[in-house]
């Protein structure tokens, strides 16, 4: 088979598929239907190439009808582009330049040419004339492709920059070969021989163009893991050949050295091969490539949109679950859980949907995975990172989520480049991969999520806030009446100094007022600077508890000591943890009978100090663990109390560099864990623990 004929074999070949492709796709669409007629066109065309190729003699009007009808499919398929983005006069316009133009070639490269013989004129008129014809025809496909391209909308240009790149450089090789023709008054036989497999390799660009236009009805059907071997193969096959040529050129100018420079060269340049196919990043950067060049869609984003849209903005289900469950529904995840930033940095466990319950509460937000997440905004698939974590740099993951099955993704929540949260979503329904269309709009869904997040959070804030002020004016009012009490009380001390009938008597009041004259003076020190808590010292954990248990020995039930450890020295702020204790042990109590029991106990660990109190009372909810028990004066003791023991017990645990956790049922009873670090870790905690000075009540 000779060059030529193979050639254009290539080039029938290349257009039957891509006509394939086309044809079984249409839906009736008339841009759609004009496609595979330009496509269809090529066909007789690259046939009667390959024949003319194999020696066969054929006709002139032959070659000239081919050539005509392949060069008119391509205008009216460019022409109907082009007038998509006109009114109906322009549309009318090139409608009729594209008719003129086929009718006039028409007219040139097959009536004059049959004509001339009868008037008496020499064959090479007819060879000029036809020539001429292909040099116009060439010319007009040139303007259609200019005119395409300048008139579509610079944000959509992107749909048929291949297919501009392709056809403009086919009507430019054309011109290219019938100018030649014409000055030599011959055409040139390699020029043509080449002409059938410049127009085969425009294919993949035409392709590409449909696949990125719906209205052409091209959906590909091919697997994603072909095409990216495919792809892989052929990017492997071009580097290979870049690095022979490049190896020659060394082989022939590189002197004395040159074999062994040429050597070293193919060498280093397969190794860097190999890191390159074996890179992960690199796989799945090439990954979307592929997806985004050569696969339609698959979502309706505008229904996407609309969906979360309202799914966010729903009434009667509180924001953070409706952020979960919004971000599950796109994947088909029916669970999930949102942590969010607190005010302190880090990030606490806001919503829980689904899931068991994770063994911690918050999460630093110096940790390995947080600052990932803030780095690069990526959607993190779990199961992807255990196979290769190299794709996501190595990220630790923390223990609970690593040892867990049930979780699979992870969906940053960015707001003005800002990590305000993430969102861990549990497996789908039915087991599914993710590629590169999921991960792009569940980053943009995030995005949007994390504004509606930011707000809940700052409303909460600004909430809490307003309550705070609200108590601060309490506490003046308070402060002063503290004040007349303790004048008061001062009183009473110095008259009954003077008044001593039964010493034992007085000296027991004595101790009682001075120790509640005492107190006050710290109160009011409290009320008066905003200050809350001391210095931190080393504390003698069980003798603290034990001190704090008798102030709670005056009724029923009575707290019984489990000491679980040895030495039992805390680095900590006596007074807070005092309190915090206090806190704890004053809600067991009161949610417990006379005849239940509560259990203190304190467990040693490797890194600090574990105290635990439970209690087999009323027990709490779920639901009033996270939405209520922590909430500043939302109390459930009626005008008795505040609502303020469980949050400042809290507070003053992170302030101390520890951890507050609940475990509860309903008529079962309740258990608090308190986690303080200690000694060393304590001290590396220093510079995030608040002073004295800055830490408000």
């Amino acid at each position: 088979m000779t060059a030529g004929a193979l050639s254009y074999l290539l080039a029938l070949l290349a257009y039957l598929l891509l006509a394939i492709l086309l044809v079984t796709a249409w839906r009736g669409r008339l841009t759609g239907l004009l496609a595979v007629v330009a496509v269809v066109a090529s066909l007789p065309w690259a046939a009667v190439g390959v024949v003319a190729g194999m020696g066969v003699s054929l006709s002139d009007g032959l070659f000239g009808s081919v050539e005509l009808a392949r060069n008119g499919g391509w205008f009216l398929f460019l022409t109907a582009i082009l007038v998509a983005e006109y009114d109906r006069a322009s549309s009318r316009f090139w409608n009729v330049a594209a008719w003129s133009v086929i009718a006039l070639g028409g007219l040139l490269a097959l009536f004059i040419p049959l004509a001339l013989p009868s008037i008496g004129l020499a064959a090479s008129d007819r060879v000029d004339v036809v020539l001429f014809a292909g040099i116009l025809e060439a010319v007009f496909g040139l303007l259609l492709v200019e005119q395409v391209f300048r008139n579509r909308l610079p944000a959509r240009r992107w749909e048929i920059k291949h297919l501009c790149l392709g056809l403009g450089a086919v009507f430019v090789y054309d011109l290219f070969f019938y100018s030649d023709g014409l000055l030599m008054q011959h055409l040139d036989e390699h020029a043509w021989e080449a002409r059938g497999l410049v127009n085969a390799l425009i294919v993949p660009l035409i392709a590409v163009s449909a696949a990125r236009n719906p209205a052409w009805s091209l959906d590909v059907h091919v697997s994603r893991s072909v095409v990216f071997h495919s792809a892989t193969l052929s990017g492997a096959g071009l580097y290979l050949m870049a690095m022979a040529a490049a190896g020659y050129w060394i082989r022939l100018f590189g002197g004395a050295w040159s074999a062994v420079l040429q050597i070293v060269f193919l060498f280093s340049a397969g190794v860097l091969l190999l890191l390159l196919l074996f890179s992960g990043q690199l796989r799945a950067r090439a990954r979307v490539w592929v997806s985004r060049h050569f696969f339609s869609f698959k979502y309706d984003y505008r229904e996407e949109w609309l969906r979360f849209t309202e799914a966010l903005s729903q009434g009667g289900m509180n924001l953070p679950r409706a952020v979960v469950g919004a971000l599950g529904e796109i994947v088909d995840s029916p669970t999930g859980m949102l942590w969010a930033r607190h005010e302190g940095g880090d990030f606490e466990l806001l919503e829980r949907n689904g899931l068991s319950e994770t063994r911690i509460s918050t999460m630093r937000g110096e940790d390995s995975l947080v600052r990932f997440l803030e780095r690069s905004g990526w959607i993190v698939e779990i199961d992807e990172w255990r196979r290769s974590s190299e794709v996501y740099e190595n990220v630790e993951m923390p223990d609970w989520l690593r040892d867990s099955s049930a979780f699979w993704l992870l969906v940053p929540l960015v707001n003005r480049e800002e990590l305000c949260g993430f969102v861990v979503l549990g497996r789908p329904r039915v087991p599914r991969s993710i590629n590169w269309e999921d991960r792009a709009l569940l980053k943009t869904a995030g995005r949007q999520a994390a504004s509606h997040v930011a707000r809940y959070l700052s409303d909460r804030a600004l909430m809490r806030a307003r309550q705070f002020e609200a108590f601060n004016q309490l506490s003046a009012y308070v402060a002063h009446d503290l004040k007349n009490l303790l004048a008061q009380q001062s009183l009473i001390l110095s008259n009954a100094e003077r008044h001593k009938q039964n010493p034992a008597f007085v000296e027991d009041v004595l101790q009682t007022i001075r120790t509640s004259v005492d107190r006050m003076n710290r109160l009011m020190a409290q009320l008066r600077t905003g200050v809350r808590g001391g210095e931190l010292s080393q504390t003698d954990l069980e003798a603290l508890i034990r001190e704090t248990i008798d102030r709670h020995a005056d009724r029923a039930p009575i707290p019984r000591v489990e000491i679980l450890a040895g030495d039992l020295l805390v680095n900590t702020d006596k007074e807070q943890l005092r309190t915090i204790v206090g806190h704890i042990l004053q809600n067991a109590r009161e949610a417990t009978g006379p005849d239940g029991s509560v259990v203190v106990r304190v467990i040693e660990e490797a890194h600090g100090v574990t105290i635990e109190i439970e209690d087999d009372g009323v027990g709490m909810s779920d639901e009033f663990i996270r939405d209520r028990l922590f909430r500043p004066f939302d109390s459930t003791k009626g005008l008795t109390g505040m609502g303020i023991g469980a949050f400042e017990a809290r507070e003053m645990v992170r302030r101390l560099g520890g951890e507050l956790a609940v475990e509860s049922k309903p008529g079962r009873g309740t258990l608090f864990r308190v986690y303080l670090p200690r000694r060393d870790i304590v001290g590396r905690q220093a510079a995030c623990v608040p002073k004295p000075s800055e830490t408000a009540v």
